[in-house]
């Protein structure tokens, strides 16, 4: 459709637009030595003589100014052609620095011409000087007065121009501007600049745009239709988006079965799939005929409802019309039979768009198998592996290797070896990497001499190992903390003269690393040069890694020195355990120096790494810092991702500084990002601390709302906020519909009912609460404190003493936390010696003690009178860099208060 300029008086407050210095400087025409001069300009743009010489004149060169191009643009009018080589001409060889006017010249004559790909060109470069949309269509409208020419794209180009680059707002204001002048946009450059808007969810400047642009004269197409019903299904107002349509639909507008379809999406979307379904049996009536993308749609819908025997049916329709159902509609159909326990009904389903040629059958089984195997649904993929012979379809490669990888995860390891037997029937031949998966499924769940009888098996099959196999044995037995069991097996490695490699001595530096003996895996790394073996930067990231973890920075930075003069290139891999050591032993500004000389080295550092700065921060309560830091990332070209907004998020709701938390939401909203379940989690994990419920479930209503699914730690934080409430009641409701989620709960959810518990000093429940956790394996030392402390504040001591006795009989290993508590109640109970003991067995025991622990021991001492041990206590945290409750004048005088 042709652009046109729609009445001929326009009001006074339409034509008004921002006083300008300069709108154009044809007014400095009127001086005849101007005017000659641009004469003089024309006669060589359109003689034969050269440009670069005829310009080189002094005189012409120095007097030559942007408004005298303007003028000869537009007396170049008829030969655009020939204005876009002048024009180009002047900025590479002359410098000159077009004025906005000049663009707007050139791009109307282009477009008038039909050029639109220069005239994009143009408007790329001319966006990039990032002026104002008012100041730029100020010049376009004067530039299209002025030339009076016919066509109005120009405007249109520039509004498509502003949406490719990501200025959608600026193409609204353009927009307005056109409409306020009287001038009308194409319906296409309409539909682009509602679809931008939609991008970035502004669906109610998407509504009124496309009022004022049909009132104002556009015929909408379907796709600007498609748009607007889209943003009025966006805002769940669903009945604005069924009359919109009848408006439509009364007004002769072109409507398709493309708007149709994003209606029915909506409202799907909606949970109103009946609602959907209506508005495609009224299809017919309007000329219109369901496609694939209606019957998808719908089917997806009844999915969303649960309503799957709904979906079967309209599956079915689809086949009898034809039409080749898409992947995410059978997937959705088949998962949705699958979690409801009609397996069968899966299968049938997969069977018959098999048969019909839609999807190959073996491929969707395998797809269904895998997808029950990863929900544990075990028994239910080998239902469908024993129905696979009667379809004729024969199981290959893929199938046993879901199968067995599947049971080997689970556990379920002579499953995955029936499997493996049932393979070689099949005439699958074994291969070292068949074996290798049912190793390493052994190593995975701790049968180590299960994999080693696979090993031995190997052999006598005469498969022989790889460097691969026994790597894969070292790594199982190391991640098991059996080093030992991990080197005998490396040196029969080398009885058997297979070379051991870089990443079998990997696997070993990592096992020492994970049970603290840095320096035996130090030597370990020494003794590569003598082996001739070169480490590798993942050698040097996991050594580097045990380090840190070890409170160990300046030796893990000694390492990455060593690393950089060989030669190796660090990666993320590298820096993030460094910086995240420094933060965790409150170093946090020299991590922050630290990355400051890795920008100025020009090394790539990604978010992970700067997220480790900004939990740094964050933990230490340094917030500004921690924005100000996020301001240099961004600056120096790494994106906020969720992942940092999160800690940032976190860390403004500790604080809490509210404005700092509602910036943070807003800058993510700006970057078109919206919050994840760790960001919602955050938000109802404070509200819930502070006591605000009521926000806290708000929150919770509105993550849901948002498609953002609670996970075991909100429904933790919200229980947990419950509890400490009073409200077990709800918090027990709340737990029901947990569980009805298929969330499981871990030993924090647990810990939350069980704290509130032993708090009201309802022991006899908090017992038989711990007692189900420890048949589920969910307790742990944390889970024992509580227990241990409900008893000492009742001051039923002896049992809080058999209860620490209870957790090494149960493989549980009491803490600092553990001895401190029954420390503190040895001490207020006057029996010091007793403490001394439990003292002496925690150090024993390799525990480092706590400010607790030292206060409660140095009382207990003062107040039985033993000095000396009070004195050799004291000193003793100085040297660990804690400070004591009690002076020293206060211990010789014998002023000494309790450290309760």
């Amino acid at each position: 459709m042709k652009l046109r300029v729609v009445g001929a008086a326009l009001p006074a407050a339409a034509t008004t637009t921002p006083c300008l210095h300069r709108l154009f400087s044809s007014s400095k025409l009127d001086d005849g030595n101007d005017g000659r001069f641009v004469s003089l300009l024309c006669d060589i743009v359109r003689g034969k003589q050269s440009w670069k010489v005829a310009l080189n004149d002094a005189s012409i060169s120095s007097a030559l100014r942007p408004h005298h191009v303007e003028q000869v643009l537009i007396n170049t009018l008829d030969d655009s052609k020939l204005a876009l080589r002048f024009f180009n001409f002047l900025g590479l060889h002359k410098n000159m620095n077009h004025s906005t006017a000049s663009f707007a010249i050139l791009v109307h004559a282009l477009v008038h011409s039909r050029l639109f790909w220069p005239a994009n060109s143009l408007l790329h470069t001319l966006l990039l000087r990032g002026s104002h949309p008012n100041y730029v269509f100020s010049h376009f409208l004067h530039s299209y007065k002025l030339c009076k020419l016919p066509s109005t794209l120009g405007f249109d180009l520039l509004v498509q121009s502003y949406v490719l680059s990501s200025r959608v707002f600026d193409a609204v204001v353009v927009v307005k501007l056109m409409l306020a002048n009287a001038l009308l946009p194409e319906v296409r450059t309409l539909s682009s600049l509602l679809n931008g808007l939609l991008r970035v969810r502004k669906f109610i400047t998407v509504c009124e745009l496309f009022d004022e642009s049909v009132n104002a004269g556009v015929r909408p197409d379907p796709y600007t239709c498609s748009a607007v019903v889209r943003s009025l299904c966006e805002l769940k107002d669903f009945v604005r988006a069924k009359e919109k349509i009848l408006w439509m639909e009364s007004n002769g507008f072109d409507l398709s079965i493309v708007t149709y379809n994003v209606l029915l999406h909506g409202l799907c979307k909606g949970d109103r799939v009946w609602e959907a379904v209506e508005v495609k049996r009224s299809l017919r009536a309007k000329g219109l005929k369901a496609d694939v993308v209606t019957y998808c749609t719908l089917v997806l819908g009844f999915c969303r409802v649960q309503q799957f025997e709904a979906g079967v049916q309209l599956m079915d329709d689809m086949v009898q019309l034809g039409l080749a159902p898409s992947e995410a509609a059978v997937s959705g159909l088949v998962d949705g039979l699958r979690k409801q326990g009609k397996i069968d009904d899966a299968y049938e389903l997969v069977v018959k768009l098999g048969r019909s040629g839609f999807v190959p059958n073996l491929f969707v089984y395998n797809a269904l198998i895998n997808s029950l195997s990863k929900g544990g649904d075990l028994d239910k993929a080998e239902l469908l592996y024993n129905k696979m012979s009667l379809m004729t379809l024969h199981p290959n490669g893929i199938t046993y290797s879901i199968l067995i990888d599947s049971f080997c995860r689970r556990g379920r390891l002579d499953v995955a070896r029936s499997y493996f037997d049932r393979m070689i029937e099949d005439g699958i031949r074994e291969t070292v990497y068949a074996y290798n998966s049912l190793i390493n499924g052994q190593c995975k769940f701790g049968d180590l001499s299960a994999a080693e009888s696979l090993f031995a098996e190997m052999n006598h099959k005469g498969v022989e190992p790889t460097a691969t196999t026994f790597t894969s044995l070292i790594s199982g037995y190391c991640k098991n903390l059996q080093l030992l069991k991990a080197f005998e097996l490396y040196n029969e490695m080398i009885d058997k003269r297979i070379t051991p490699n870089i990443y079998t001595f990997t696997a070993l530096i990592s096992g020492l690393c994970s049970t603290n003996k840095m320096a035996e895996a130090s030597k370990l790394f020494y003794e590569l040069a003598e082996r001739k073996i070169k480490p590798t930067e993942v050698t040097y990231n996991v050594l580097i890694e045990g380090y840190c973890r070890d409170n160990n920075i300046d030796k893990a930075f000694e390492l990455f020195e060593d690393m950089l003069q060989k030669g190796l290139v660090p990666d993320t891999y590298t820096y993030r355990p460094l910086i995240s050591g420094l933060c965790s032993t409150g170093r946090v500004s020299e991590a922050r120096d630290f990355i400051d000389v890795l920008h100025k080295q020009k090394v790539k550092l990604n978010e992970m790494c700067y997220s480790a700065l900004l939990h740094g921060y964050c933990q230490e309560g340094r917030l500004m810092e921690a924005l100000s830091a996020s301001c240099e990332m961004i600056q120096r070209g790494i994106n906020m991702d969720l992942v940092c907004h999160a800690v940032l998020i976190d860390g403004a709701l500790k604080q809490p500084d509210r404005k700092t938390f509602f910036d943070l939401l807003k800058n993510m909203h700006d970057q078109g990002l919206r919050p994840d379940n760790v960001i919602y989690t955050s938000m109802i994990d404070a509200y819930s601390k502070e006591g605000s419920l009521k926000k806290a479930f708000e929150c919770w209503d509105l993550m849901v709302t948002e498609e953002c699914f609670p996970n075991v730690v909100t429904y933790t934080a919200l229980m947990n906020g419950l509890c400490k409430a009073g409200e077990m009641d709800r918090a027990g409701i709340l737990f029901k519909k947990m569980q009805a989620a298929n969330v499981p709960p871990n030993s924090i959810t647990y810990g939350c009912f069980l704290d509130n518990l032993t708090k009201e000093g309802y022991m006899k429940e908090a017992i038989g609460l711990h007692n189900a956790m420890l048949k589920g394996l969910l307790a742990n030392t944390v889970t024992y404190n509580i227990i241990i402390r409900g008893f000492c504040r009742l001051g039923r001591f002896h049992e809080a003493t058999e209860v620490l006795s209870e957790m090494s009989e149960n493989g549980i290993f009491p803490d600092c936390v553990t001895y401190s508590t029954l420390i503190y109640e040895y001490c207020r109970n006057g029996n010091v010696g007793s403490a001394v003991k439990l003292w002496d067995t925690m150090l024993k025991k390799g525990l480092k003690p706590d400010l607790v622990a030292y206060n409660s021991l140095i009382y207990g001492c003062c107040v039985n009178g033993e000095l000396d041990k009070a004195f050799e206590l004291r000193d003793d945290m100085l040297r660990r860099g804690m400070k004591p409750r009690q002076n020293l004048r206060e211990l010789q005088k014998g002023e000494y208060n309790s450290p309760s």
